[in-house]
């Protein structure tokens, strides 16, 4: 995945994602099927017309399923263990610096 995305290009069997980091842009090359969430400064946004937004209720949604794009949907992470913290214990009040 690649996330805060400023410019996308589409290379050679994959996409490249520039983005900012503290120190600058960093470039990340992804391999397809790829998540990429956007940066505020990508595009400008584009706004539906009253009569496309009335056109899009009357269209059919097309549902898929991963299997369709060709994605292995398993579980690649296997959970060994969950534990909460233990408790804090309570704090002493001191009278001074010294019998700190």
């Amino acid at each position: 995945q690649g996330t805060f995305a400023s410019k996308v290009s589409i290379e050679d069997g994959g996409v490249a994602v520039t983005r900012e980091i503290d120190g600058g842009l960093q470039t990340v090359k992804l391999n397809g099927p790829a998540i990429v969430t956007t940066d505020l400064r990508l595009n400008e946004p584009r706004y539906a017309s009253l009569p496309n937004i009335m056109k899009a209720k009357k269209k059919p949604i097309a549902e898929k399923t991963p299997a369709d794009y060709g994605v292995d949907v398993a579980p690649r992470l296997t959970v060994l263990s969950t534990a909460e913290p233990a408790g804090r214990k309570a704090g002493v009040k001191v009278g001074s610096v010294a019998e700190l």
